[in-house]
């Protein structure tokens, strides 16, 4: 469980920063709430690790989640921006995409993790490991994309 709190504290400020960023979008108030909620979730499990405390936060941020994941996916369907497995992230709705799919990934995890025994060590490894492979990708993506590419975001 060590890899999972230090996980969850990188989660949780990579989500501090997607809120942050979050503030001059005209669409902010639906996007700050999702980041900060799933800030807070990763940061609460990374101290405190209560499934009390923290059990209606997950299921708040993933719902969130969940619905602005399915509102991205059927605005890019509908404009037929970039499709559905794109990740170039010069397009707003693949990085909302991606967002919310961390997001979701990210709860869907915490459930897991609150749920599983400490007798379960094969699964429990996987849930760390799973986390492991999303802090991976939330910060690897965005640092091949923009670092060794060089692309260009458009709002």
């Amino acid at each position: 469980m060590k890899l999972f709190s230090i996980c969850s504290l990188l989660m949780s400020s990579m989500f501090a920063y997607s809120a942050s960023v979050q503030l001059n979008d005209p669409d902010w108030c639906f996007w700050f709430p999702l980041y900060a909620c799933a800030c807070g979730v990763n940061l609460l499990n990374w101290k405190i690790s209560s499934k009390k405390i923290t059990g209606y936060a997950v299921k708040i941020a993933l719902l969130l989640g969940i619905s602005m994941f399915v509102k991205v996916v059927i605005e890019d369907f509908v404009k037929g921006i970039a499709g559905f497995c794109s990740l170039n992230l010069m397009e707003r709705v693949v990085r909302e995409k991606i967002g919310s799919g961390l997001v979701v990934i990210s709860m869907i995890l915490h459930l897991k993790a609150s749920s599983v025994q400490r007798k379960n060590k094969r699964l429990s490894r996987l849930i760390d490991f799973g986390m492991a492979g999303l802090v991976c990708f939330s910060y690897g993506l965005p640092f091949v994309f923009f670092v060794i590419q060089t692309g260009e975001m458009k709002f």
